[in-house]
């Protein structure tokens, strides 16, 4: 019913940029928060940033000042932009968001295939 589309993933060395999009189609009614997380290989995934409908922002430490959350409510769609790209920041990012697909429903969570980002150094 509700399908989270990435984009913008790749190759990228070490001080390099990268910019990720999301856009949610199918049967939205409204979306809550928007958020990005990522999985290193052989480790548990982890929360990277959060954004709720109102702007509202949340990041994980270790990209702090270097990373930024935005979204168009109108398009249904959240960025990330990566700057100062480490090593470290080599994983698989997903995109997820908190759905509602009409006014008596409740929200709920969705997550998009993924997009594989590698910072080479």
């Amino acid at each position: 019913q509700v399908q989270l589309v990435e984009s913008g993933g790749g190759l990228v060395q070490a001080g390099g940029s990268l910019r990720l999009s999301c856009a949610a189609s199918g049967s939205v009614f409204s979306i809550n928060v928007m958020g990005w997380y990522r999985q290193a290989s052989g480790k548990q995934r982890e929360l990277v940033a959060r954004m709720t409908r109102g702007g509202s922002t949340n990041y994980v430490d270790s990209v702090a000042g270097r990373f930024t959350i935005s979204r168009d409510n109108a398009k249904n769609t959240v960025y990330l932009q990566m700057n100062s790209l480490k090593p470290e920041d080599t994983a698989v990012y997903y995109c997820n968001a908190d759905v509602r697909l009409n006014a008596r429903d409740t929200y709920t969570d969705y997550w998009g295939q993924g997009t594989q980002v590698t910072v080479s150094s």
